[in-house]
Formats: C-alpha cells, sequence, structure tokens
C-alpha cells in the first residue's frame, strides 16, 4: 500500500461556474484557472499521482499546454486511474476536504462523493468529501477562494488483473 497528499487552490473570479468534485455549484463566481478550476479534483488527481510516484499534475496536465484550457478536469481524473491501472495501482480509499467560507457546500456533498466515485470506478464507501471553513481566517475566509486537500490510500493489483497497453 502507498499514500499520497494532494493539495490544491484557486482565487474566486466572475463569469466562470463554479464546479467541484465535477459537479457544478450555484455561485456567483467561479474558480479561476486554465482548465475547469476544479481544485478538489485537482487535489485528489495529485494524491493518487503522489501515492505511485508518478508525478504532479502540472507534468501531466501543464496549463501552458492549450489542450487544457477549459477542459473538465474529470479528464485529468480518468486519466489518472488510467495510468494508475497501468502501473499495477488500485484506488483503496480517498479523503478530501473543501475549505471554502462561501457557498455552503454541505447540501453538494454527496453529489460530489457520487461523482467521483463514478469517475473513479470505486464505491462511494471509498470516498469521502468533507467541507469546512476557516472561521473567516485567510484568503478562504476572505472569501477570495477555495482550498482542498485530499489523501489517497492505493494498494497494488494482483498480478493477473493488470491492464496493459
Amino acid at each position: 500500500m502507498r499514500i499520497g497528499v494532494g493539495y490544491d487552490v484557486h482565487a474566486f473570479v466572475p463569469n466562470r461556474p463554479l464546479i467541484l468534485g465535477g459537479v457544478a455549484i450555484p455561485h456567483t463566481m467561479g474558480l479561476d484557472g486554465h482548465s475547469d478550476a476544479d481544485a478538489l479534483i485537482h487535489a485528489i488527481t495529485d494524491a493518487l499521482l503522489g501515492a505511485a510516484a508518478l508525478g504532479d499534475i502540472g507534468q501531466h496536465f501543464p496549463s501552458s499546454d492549450e489542450r487544457w484550457k477549459n477542459a473538465p478536469s474529470s479528464v485529468f481524473l480518468r486519466h489518472t486511474l488510467y495510468l494508475l491501472q497501468v502501473n499495477g495501482w488500485q484506488i483503496g480509499n480517498i479523503d478530501a476536504v473543501i475549505v471554502a467560507e462561501t457557498p455552503k457546500l454541505s447540501p453538494f456533498v454527496e453529489n460530489m462523493r457520487q461523482s467521483l466515485a463514478e469517475i473513479l470506478q470505486i464505491s462511494m464507501q471509498n470516498m469521502s468529501v468533507k467541507a469546512t471553513t476557516t472561521d473567516g481566517l485567510g484568503f478562504t475566509g476572505r472569501k477570495e477562494g477555495i482550498a482542498c486537500m485530499a489523501v489517497a490510500l492505493i494498494e497494488s493489483i494482483p498480478s493477473s488483473t493488470v491492464q496493459s497497453d
């Protein structure tokens, strides 16, 4: 077994949808970024890549590459799942937290868990998403953006089930 940690931050900007965990969240602002700026998926992607020692999101999906301009971050997560599988890994579980003063995210947590579990082809029992605030402290407390953290546990796939190219 191996463990990886991921962290991502994006600032709020007007005239953009807010997407977290592959779910559109009603809000007056979205997150700034080259892709759809889904900070939750970005943190999870980095946690999975790190656990497998496969680099980071910036290496695989650089913001300098126009292919990823406004791309849905679910593409990053699906490709990361593929990389895990061809390298002999399967996901054990993921625990993620969203740090945001606004909007109130608790009504959307189950939808995010379901979306992420479907993308990653895992049981919802193995996909945890939590939301918290910083009680007004820091950039998230000032409602300037959102931070996300994730921890992923991966396990070796039995050799008879490893996919190949």
